[in-house]
């Protein structure tokens, strides 16, 4: 229950933090995107949250359409723009997410949120995972952090996530579940700035 409070403390405190810090940064972003391909700003989709409760995620857009309600993507998905791909290399398309994060919808560490397709998929033990709130990055996002690379190589990326990359980030995610602190968040949140894989 503390631990619960102190991170849900410290990352609204830092979400505002990052914000006013990176504004700069953002306002860069948004105007490269709107010269660089027609279409909107920002991109939204419902994820599942914290206890299961929908929210609306927020992006950068990244892809010439928005209408995707998929969360699995190849590096060579042939709508990503040039832009795009450069944010979502180093993961610039996700800091809009401060925003959920400041609203309390997310946290800065925790398991990637999934559509409500996914998140159905979880059963039994795996259900606790939903207690947490969902992250900007964790422990799986670590270890994944090339997915899209690695879903680029493979001859059927949907299948390959299902049934090899999702039950591992579950495995994953259920033990940071029963480790989860604010040191460890901070190691997590170190670890994914110098773009290294492992944290422990």
């Amino acid at each position: 229950m503390i631990n619960s409070i102190i991170k849900y403390t410290f990352d609204r405190l830092l979400a505002l933090v990052a914000l006013v810090a990176l504004f700069p940064l953002l306002v860069i972003i948004a105007i490269a995107i709107k010269i660089s391909s027609p279409g909107s700003l920002f991109f939204r989709q419902k994820r599942v949250g914290k206890d299961g409760r929908l929210f609306t995620i927020v992006k950068f857009r990244t892809m010439v359409n928005n209408d995707s309600q998929n969360t699995v993507t190849a590096r060579n998905d042939s709508r990503i723009t040039k832009l795009g791909a450069f944010l979502r290399k180093w993961k610039f398309d996700e800091l809009p997410e401060l925003v959920n994060v400041l609203l309390g919808d997310m946290s800065f560490v925790g398991p990637r949120p999934d559509v409500p397709g996914y998140a159905d998929l979880l059963t039994g033990e795996a259900r606790k995972i939903l207690s947490l709130r969902p992250g900007i990055t964790g422990p799986a996002s670590l270890k994944y952090y090339n997915e899209e690379e690695i879903l680029a190589g493979v001859e059927n990326p949907i299948e390959y996530n299902d049934t090899i990359i999702f039950p591992d980030k579950v495995k994953i995610n259920l033990k940071y579940l029963e480790r989860y602190s604010l040191a460890v968040d901070l190691k997590i949140i170190f670890y994914t700035i110098l773009r290294k894989q492992h944290y422990e």
